[in-house]
């Protein structure tokens, strides 16, 4: 039997977030920056060079003992 009663979605904040973007302009890649494992990353789809800009993504944190400090 169908329940028509959904749970709400939860609200998920989001926020100003620094990504890495591929730099090919036909490769769609990026990558959060606090999910990156060098200073300067290259595209993992296309290997090209990837420049640094922002979006508004939900928030995420990144708990991993790999990650880079800054």
């Amino acid at each position: 039997m169908y329940n028509s009663r959904k749970k709400p979605l939860e609200d998920v904040p989001m926020e100003l977030t620094v990504i890495w973007s591929c730099s090919d302009e036909n490769c769609k890649g990026w990558m959060r920056d606090n999910f990156v494992f060098s200073m300067v990353p290259v595209c993992p789809q296309c290997q090209s060079n990837m420049i640094k800009s922002e979006r508004m993504l939900a928030a995420v944190v990144n708990t991993s003992p790999n990650q880079l400090k800054r």
